[in-house]
């Protein structure tokens, strides 16, 4: 077995790998490269050092302001989706009926696109909002709030199952001896249920930061960063720095590798941090 996969390994593996350097390596590579210069197609690039991360740092009103924001949006995301998706999670892992009608439920906003729900909360919200004579766009903190509302209505459901698959492989064991060495639903909470669980809070947490800070179509369609670019997150500020802003391909493209190295570096952080509480089984 081990001479034939030498053998034939490379055979199965080949197009795989030649796919993922074609797709991933070699345009991740170029988009380096052309974040040191100034271009216009990949062909046509004029190298500049990095005068393109100055520019980028220089904008205190845009890059800099959508950064801060996406991390404000990105902790209260993963507080409230976690802590939602846990609380639902534990209801319908207990003996209760319709639990798996309202894990489809809870499930299905995960399955439409950002666009779509983007478009559907900003009617919903500016229709509430009128009653009060204002909308959406007219305040940053309804933007804030429209944001936070619309990752939660999409993403509780999904970390809601990957919680109940963590839930679900507690052994009940361990919850009876402590419930018979005197241990309250708190302490069996806190020093049992949790602990087992950290497995699926890894993943989650995890899930909800990337996906937080990779955030873009439900920012574009609900607010486009209104008013005055105060509701910007960074993938929508790199967007329009790419695209909207003529000769600043090479600073965006700065942004953009700026910020995948930010988003690496907050992920492995949180990936050790969260990995280090785990249990071993």
């Amino acid at each position: 077995m081990e001479k034939s996969l030498k053998q034939w390994g490379l055979v199965f593996t080949g197009p795989t790998l030649l796919a993922f350097l074609i797709a991933f390596l070699a345009p991740f590579a170029i988009g380096i490269y052309l974040s040191f210069t100034k271009f216009t197609t990949i062909t046509n690039a004029t190298f500049v050092g990095i005068e393109n991360y100055q520019k980028a740092f220089e904008e205190r009103q845009g890059f800099l302001q959508a950064l801060g924001f996406t991390v404000l949006v990105t902790i209260i995301a993963i507080v409230t989706v976690n802590v939602f998706a846990f609380a639902i999670a534990y209801l319908l892992t207990r003996k209760l009926r319709g639990t798996n009608f309202f894990r489809t439920v809870f499930f299905m906003p995960n399955l439409i696109g950002g666009i779509v729900l983007g478009y559907t909360w900003q009617t919903i919200i500016n229709a509430i909002l009128r009653n009060f004579d204002t909308t959406l766009v007219s305040d940053p903190k309804y933007g804030l709030f429209g944001l936070i509302l619309l990752l939660n209505w999409q993403q509780v459901g999904y970390m809601m199952v990957i919680y109940i698959a963590g839930l679900q492989s507690v052994p009940p064991e361990l919850i009876e001896a402590a419930e018979i060495d005197g241990a309250g639903k708190w302490q069996v909470m806190r020093n049992v249920t949790i602990p087992m669980v950290m497995p699926s809070i890894t993943i989650c947490t995890f899930l909800t930061l990337s996906n937080s800070f990779k955030l873009f179509d439900q920012n574009l369609a609900l607010t486009n960063g209104a008013p005055l670019n105060q509701t910007e997150m960074v993938a929508l500020n790199i967007v329009n720095t790419f695209f909207g802003r003529i000769g600043f391909e090479g600073v965006g493209q700065a942004k953009a590798v700026m910020f995948f190295l930010l988003v690496t570096i907050i992920a492995y952080i949180q990936l050790r941090a969260t990995r280090s509480r785990e249990v071993e089984s």
